[in-house]
């Protein structure tokens, strides 16, 4: 083989609120928890069953940060392309290994999906109890019946 491809994309939602780490050098570094979870009905039994995979993010791309402080949250659904990387540690005098889904400057990519109001960042508040009125200047988004739309 001429050459390798190291390119890894996931979607997957959010396990825990991103932690924003400064580096020796000045620059940030951004790690959070990733859960894809996939699930199938059993063949054999008829019965739902699902698996999840957690991994671990690490943003190094100065301009990807910005926006993993300021909208990447617990339970948001993001799509990231990245590459994997292997790094070796000792803890309690114990060498380990960890691999973890790396977005670098040249090739990282961070989409929020999911609405706006999914967001924790930029979520209206909570009415007060007993009003259902939306804020001033903002009307609740309609309920679209797909159904009625399909010619068939």
């Amino acid at each position: 083989m001429a050459g390798a491809v190291n390119v890894v994309i996931l979607v997957g939602n959010v396990g825990n609120d991103p932690e924003i780490r400064p580096l020796k050098d000045g620059k940030k570094v951004a790690t959070f928890r990733m859960a894809m979870t996939d699930s199938w009905r059993d063949k054999a039994s008829g019965e739902r069953k699902s698996r999840t995979e957690w991994v671990t993010v690490c943003v190094f791309n100065e301009h990807i940060i910005p926006v993993v402080e300021q909208y990447v949250k617990k339970g948001g659904q993001v799509y990231i392309q990245g590459s994997l990387q292997t790094r070796k540690y000792e803890k309690d005098g114990v060498e380990r290994y960890t691999t973890e889904v790396v977005l670098q400057a040249f090739n990282g990519q961070l989409v929020l999906l999911g609405s706006p109001g999914d967001r924790k960042a930029d979520a209206e508040p909570a009415p007060a109890p007993g009003k259902t009125a939306a804020p001033a200047g903002k009307t609740p988004p309609k309920k679209i019946d797909l159904d009625d739309s399909i010619p068939f």
